[in-house]
């Protein structure tokens, strides 16, 4: 009996952890290293793409803001979780595939956008719900190991997702070949640049195809019923007294205060990072994709190394050294061109500011893959065990209250000053704020103080 509840216990850990893999190509591919250089390259022109860009992301981010905590307060209250994944990865599928629309030529930048915004909708809100599901995968003292497990794994999926991509679809829009030289496979035409719009479909089907291993495996806790109009009566009631006393419970809400500074940097830094590398680099989609490659790596790894941190010394001190090296490295960017590195001039044919980049790059992802990691478990600490579903609706909510300041301050100081470097001067001070917020943040909650 025992070896059938291990085993049942370990696939539902496995299958939470297809989640991530099923998912992360949204943001490896779409929102990062494939989709945003694409839009970038078809407009001709960086700082107009990086404002276009952020504009896009931050209106998708408000919708997001207001509804997370009153759906993560109604699934606690009816016990469902796996209906609202359902349904939120039907918005996911359907906004990545719209992708394939964003042909180059007379393109609707308006309706790309919102295609892409229902598809990142559908994501986030698939994710509180997913994310709500760590406590009850393991005791407490496993939970850092395992949530750092889990994003690793999911980074490896969109690493896998990623060189698929550059391997067989995205062509060079010089060449019209791929990575490996070829044209894109399945009789997709380079001209019109099918290769790259794919990346559409194919985060689609991915999506669809190993999300069957997480509806198999992973069941709600307690048994779920579709939620009535006195449940969402009482879940809005329930939610109101938590926002309320939320001030006095002083170590979670200086957590989600911290949280909402430091991840919207974070966000802003993976969406237009390489914006900015095209921009200012003058970087190819090939370029850009394997500066993603070298960024997922350390990614995984690092999400991994920092589970393993976390479990032994805590969630706070790998979210505080992750946040002041995502900080530094976007303080190094701003020192890199194609014509000097950090005031050294550089040669037309220097290949010197590629190679520093790829080291921010390599250093963002390391960072960013265990504060993520490290912030779902210490969101644990910090939450009501009863209501945890609600706990990262809040979480989700911390994260996207402001989400439209950096994407939305990077647009007006690009459009302003028609800079790509100062315009990510913003991210700066959103890091900053977010590791003096983490002062007040108990390491393991209002329950310890």
């Amino acid at each position: 009996m025992a070896d059938g509840t291990d085993t049942a216990a370990r696939k539902r850990i496995w299958g939470w952890f297809f989640f991530d893999w099923a998912s992360q190509p949204y943001n490896t591919l779409l929102i990062t290293f494939i989709f945003g250089p694409y839009i970038q390259s078809l407009l001709d022109d960086g700082s107009r793409a990086q404002a276009v860009w952020g504009f896009g992301i931050a209106a998708a981010g408000v919708v997001i803001a207001l509804l997370a905590p009153v759906l993560g307060a109604v699934a606690d209250h009816s016990g469902s979780r796996i209906r609202w994944i359902v349904l939120f990865s039907g918005l996911y599928v359907a906004g990545a595939a719209s992708i394939w629309w964003a042909a180059p030529g007379d393109i609707d930048l308006v309706l790309v956008m919102a295609g892409f915004g229902i598809g990142l909708i559908g994501m986030e809100f698939a994710t509180i719900f997913t994310n709500s599901m760590l406590p009850d995968l393991g005791p407490r003292a496993r939970l850092g190991r395992i949530s750092g497990s889990g994003w690793a794994f999911g980074y490896l999926g969109g690493l896998v997702a990623l060189i698929l991509v550059l391997f067989l679809f995205a062509e060079d829009a010089a060449t019209g070949t791929t990575l490996l030289g070829i044209p894109p496979i399945l009789g997709l035409d380079p001209a019109a640049r099918e290769g790259t719009r794919f990346v559409g479909p194919l985060t689609a089907i991915w999506y669809v195809v190993f999300m069957v291993p997480f509806f198999l495996w992973v069941r709600d806790p307690r048994p779920g019923k579709p939620a009535s109009a006195r449940d969402i009566g009482a879940a809005l009631a329930g939610l109101g007294r938590t926002l309320r006393t939320l001030p006095r419970r002083r170590s979670q809400f200086a957590f989600l205060s911290a949280s909402m500074f430091y991840r919207d940097a974070l966000n802003g830094t993976y969406a237009l990072g390489a914006i900015f590398a095209a921009g200012v680099l003058d970087w190819s989609v090939i370029q850009t994709g394997m500066f993603g490659i070298i960024a997922v790596v350390t990614g995984a790894v690092f999400a991994w190394v920092g589970g393993r941190a976390d479990e032994r010394f805590g969630p706070l001190p790998v979210i505080v050294i992750s946040v002041s090296v995502l900080m530094a490295c976007v303080v190094a960017a701003m020192f890199i061109s194609r014509d000097s590195v950090f005031g050294m001039p550089q040669g037309i044919s220097s290949t010197t500011p590629d190679t520093a980049f790829m080291v921010i790059g390599a250093l963002i992802g390391a960072a960013g893959g265990a504060l993520q990691a490290a912030s779902r478990t210490m969101m644990v600490r910090q939450g009501d065990p009863g209501r945890m579903t609600e706990a990262f609706g809040l979480y989700a909510l911390a994260g996207k209250a402001t989400s439209f300041v950096a994407p939305l301050s990077i647009g007006m100081a690009t459009a302003l000053t028609g800079s790509q470097h100062f315009g990510i001067t913003p991210l700066i001070a959103l890091f900053a704020i977010g590791i003096f917020l983490l002062l007040w943040v108990e390491p393991d909650g209002d329950r310890a103080a």
